[in-house]
């Protein structure tokens, strides 16, 4: 009995180390881009927490990440949104990356964040006066503006709609959830005061 009792401690022992193990490098792993992402979200003029919640539920922190429709990046940016970010901000060499090579153009976690940031403050320069708007930006963000603009659409002289309102008019499954689970982890991460 003491030996299955050394092997049962030792068994115990490593389990604990390795949950510790796996606990410290899921906080480095989640963390690890928090800078780029509070100076960019400064420069835009957004709340770092929301930009931290869209890149934990589009890819999880995964740089190398593609989507299906040609999204790239830790912020899923599409060539066409990169293209027009090139074009407004004057960034001639990044054009011509993005002829060349558009998917290694937006892998680099800095820049990919950088034209994230810069898409979401142009989406939100619509709502920023409206209740609830981070649900309509997560919305235009996922879906595309002008979906979002159908959602929020109300007849004039009406209230705006409500959070629960706007995204119960979402008629994508895959989009109602994606900011279902953004604004909740928004939510759960500003509550925390987790930086």
């Amino acid at each position: 009995m003491p030996v299955f009792r050394r092997s049962a401690f030792a068994a115990l022992i490593l389990i604990a180390l390795l949950a510790a193990g796996l606990y410290f490098f899921n906080r480095y792993w989640v963390h690890r881009y928090d800078a780029l992402i509070a100076r960019q979200a400064a420069v835009y003029r957004l709340d770092p927490d929301l930009v931290w919640s869209i890149i934990y539920e589009e890819t999880y922190f995964r740089p190398w990440k593609k989507g299906d429709a040609g999204e790239v990046g830790l912020m899923q940016v599409t060539p066409v949104v990169a293209r027009e970010w090139a074009a407004e901000t004057g960034m001639r060499a990044f054009e011509e990356q993005m002829r060349r090579d558009p998917e290694g153009a937006l892998r680099a976690p800095e820049r990919n964040i950088q034209v994230g940031c810069w898409y979401l403050e142009k989406i939100a320069k619509d709502y920023r006066d409206t209740p609830g708007w981070e649900a309509r930006v997560v919305a235009a963000y996922n879906a595309g503006p002008s979906r979002a603009a159908d959602w929020n659409r109300v007849a004039p002289g009406q209230r705006p709609l409500t959070n629960a309102e706007f995204i119960a008019r979402i008629d994508i499954p895959s989009t109602r959830s994606y900011v279902t689970n953004v604004l909740g982890r928004y939510r759960k991460k500003k509550a925390s005061g987790e930086q």
